[in-house]
């Protein structure tokens, strides 16, 4: 009995990690981020999540390990590029509608951010998925938007203020709420491009 039992070969190994329908790992994305919101990050737990979404902690643990890691995953979940597709023919209308369309969304990704704002400096991860998800691809469709600009001719390839434009617009959605304690709504930045950004490069 005992030679039988040594001759027994080992079970294999396998996950822990359960599989997640895509639908239900969305329903856990939007329940962190939207407590983030609510919250602040520091008082969001992975308890906290299990509960709102009537799932086991265990459950949680199991696909993401940590907050830090699920939370970057629910921001990569969630990138969205509010720039894409605009391209009007004309850099001044781009321009406005690409303000239009980050102020249509103001609230929601700026109250994130601001949210984020202390853990982001403390967790490199975190930082690395929020430039991958909120900041990185919207900057690269304004800059394409620019680009376009400069190919039709309507701004000198040169010209030093190509370089300033996503941080003009990027730093009013973060600066306004601080300042003057509003959001940067759609008027407001479509106003403050005709205003600051337009003349800067020459545009009319």
């Amino acid at each position: 009995m005992a030679s039988q039992a040594a001759d027994r070969p080992e079970p294999v190994a396998t996950s822990r990690r359960s599989k997640l329908t895509p639908e239900r790992e969305q329903e856990f994305f939007d329940a962190v981020l939207q407590q983030i919101r609510s919250c602040g990050y520091d008082a969001v737990t992975m308890e906290g999540i299990a509960a709102s979404t009537r799932c086991s902690k265990s459950t949680l643990y199991r696909q993401w390990k940590t907050k830090p890691q699920f939370v970057a995953a629910a921001l990569r979940s969630s990138s969205r590029v509010r720039f894409a597709g605009i391209d009007t023919g004309s850099l001044a209308e781009d321009l406005r509608r690409a303000a239009a369309a980050a102020g249509e969304g103001t609230g929601k990704d700026t109250g994130l951010l601001q949210a984020l704002g202390h853990a982001v400096m403390e967790d490199p991860e975190l930082k690395c998925a929020l430039r991958e998800a909120l900041v990185e691809p919207e900057i690269a469709a304004l800059r394409e938007i620019l680009a376009r600009g400069v190919a039709r001719g309507e701004v000198p390839a040169g010209h030093p203020a190509l370089e300033y434009v996503p941080a003009q617009l990027f730093g009013m959605l973060r600066m306004r709420p601080v300042l003057e304690g509003k959001q940067a709504d759609a008027e407001y930045l479509v106003t403050f491009v005709e205003a600051v950004v337009l003349p800067a490069l020459g545009l009319p």
